[in-house]
């Protein structure tokens, strides 16, 4: 790539802590040394927090063209002219609409080619729900933006643990209908591609979570072991996964099983996250794999109760901005390795075949 790598950057909830995380981030002048970040906001909204936060030190390129983005420095591509109203700490439906449209900016800009990856900041699901939008956070909306018909799969991370779930933002007693062999299975593979394409692991081993308390102790405390989840493991196997268990969350997290596995595939949300973010605190990062583009998040939620007051931490933000420069370049040295080689044809002498050198006999 002849430019830098180009950010794209969601505004998030503009009444939480997203704009404080953004500008802390592009505060720091290093950053625009490994990446163009290009931020869906608004200037008036920059402009508020800006003062209300006291953050002067960042100077940005403002457009309304994503032709006239600027390397090198931090680019603010705004997506409308009105004036969003602001209520720090309170969900609204202006808020959501807000979040929104920066999203769909974001994502149209990623599909025409103007910036390479996005990260972004957090939203509030009751605002979006206020806003009218029927997703139920940003792994299944990006799924629908992005995925161009491939199937999103949430991982959290950090430099000492992996974790993926099968189902996403579920309510509770909708999770067990959601544990299938397809969905288990699914969710194996699609964790052990990311596992080899993203992050660089040739063979990762994944430990795959029971369901029930004590991994259903076979049957007595539930089923969901024995009928789905030890086939969908079985069925990774044959296909050369190396997926072991099911292991009981509990004692698995609490005797540090992990440390023996590249990646954790849980079963629901608070099963694999509690213990994720216990362990990570800021350092985490938000990745939802399978997509044909790279979006990372930071691992937080919208902050309404300090919002406006200084103490939000930028760590996760500035982390998942690292995380997407580091995965788009995993990508694009693991896709060029990977790529079938160039058919190469010799000329017998004296004949009109060739021998095709990708093939595993060649036609002589």
């Amino acid at each position: 790539m002849s430019r830098p790598i180009r950010v794209g950057i969601t505004h998030g909830d503009s009444n939480g802590i997203s704009y404080e995380i953004i500008l802390k981030a592009l505060a720091d002048d290093r950053m625009c040394e490994l990446c163009t970040p290009v931020v869906f906001g608004s200037a008036k909204l920059i402009g508020y927090y800006r003062k209300t936060l006291g953050i002067d030190d960042v100077n940005y390129n403002g457009i309304t063209d994503l032709d006239y983005i600027r390397d090198g420095q931090p680019n603010i591509f705004n997506i409308s002219q009105e004036e969003f109203k602001v209520d720090m700490g309170i969900p609204t439906a202006e808020s959501g609409r807000a979040a929104l449209m920066s999203i769909e900016a974001a994502c149209e800009a990623l599909r025409s080619g103007y910036i390479d990856v996005l990260v972004t900041a957090p939203i509030s699901k009751e605002a979006i729900r206020l806003a009218g939008s029927p997703y139920p956070g940003h792994t299944e909306m990006l799924q629908d933006l992005l995925g161009e018909g491939s199937k999103a799969t949430m991982i959290l991370f950090d430099e000492d643990i992996k974790v993926a779930l099968v189902t996403t933002h579920l309510p509770i007693r909708e999770v067990a209908n959601a544990i299938t062999v397809e969905n288990v299975a699914g969710a194996i593979t699609s964790f052990s591609d990311s596992l080899k394409r993203d992050f660089r692991i040739e063979r990762p081993k994944i430990a795959v979570l029971a369901l029930n308390p004590h991994g259903g102790d076979n049957g007595v405390a539930g089923t969901e072991e024995i009928e789905v989840i030890i086939p969908a493991i079985a069925q990774c196997v044959e296909n050369k996964i190396l997926a072991f268990g099911p292991f009981p969350a509990d004692g698995f997290f609490g005797t540090g099983s992990y440390r023996d596995f590249d990646g954790v595939l849980a079963m629901y949300h608070d099963q694999g996250l509690a213990p994720f973010k216990l362990m990570a605190g800021s350092e985490g990062v938000n990745f939802t794999a399978g997509l044909p583009f790279v979006r990372t998040s930071p691992d937080h939620g919208t902050g309404y109760d300090i919002v406006g007051r200084g103490k939000a931490d930028e760590t996760s933000m500035r982390q998942a901005i690292y995380a997407a420069l580091d995965i788009f370049r995993a990508r694009v040295d693991y896709d060029r390795a990977t790529a079938n080689p160039l058919r190469k044809q010799y000329q017998e002498r004296g004949a009109d075949k060739t021998i095709d050198l990708t093939k595993d006999e060649p036609e002589l």
